[in-house]
């Protein structure tokens, strides 16, 4: 099968941008977030960017159109990506996460697990002779 020079630069093109958008939302997230300020203006430039576009599409430019919506494309899928960093200043802990003590309830008494074993073992202990 043979396949025009027109059809291959759309299918090329139609790739990237799948590519750029999947990578937007698959790719690992960067250390930091954008600044809203910044990620703000970055989401006005792909809207600008959408609107030139129309613009040269309605002017009949339309190799022009395209090329500018997308760079409009590439340029959200951009900002998406920035806005999934992570802001936390501090890094991971690299100590295990379990409490010797665990937290106080809600009413400030502290659940004595050990005891709730026992009375475990032991219920289930009657039942298997009650069953039996």
């Amino acid at each position: 099968m043979v396949v025009s020079p027109s059809t291959a630069w759309k299918l090329v093109l139609a790739l990237a941008l799948l590519g750029a958008i999947v990578l937007s939302a698959r790719a690992r997230a960067p250390r930091r977030a954008l600044r809203g300020s910044e990620l703000f203006r970055l989401v006005l430039s792909a809207l600008m960017l959408y609107v030139v576009g129309a613009l040269a599409w309605l002017t009949h430019h339309l190799a022009l159109a395209v090329l500018v919506y997308a760079a409009g494309i590439t340029t959200a899928a951009l900002a998406a990506w920035l806005s999934r960093g992570d802001d936390s200043e501090e890094p991971p802990a690299a100590e295990d996460p379990f409490d010797e003590e665990p937290p106080p309830g809600p009413d400030g008494l502290r659940f004595d697990w050990d005891a709730f074993e026992r009375d475990l073992r032991d219920y289930a202990e009657r039942s298997r002779t009650v069953s039996a």
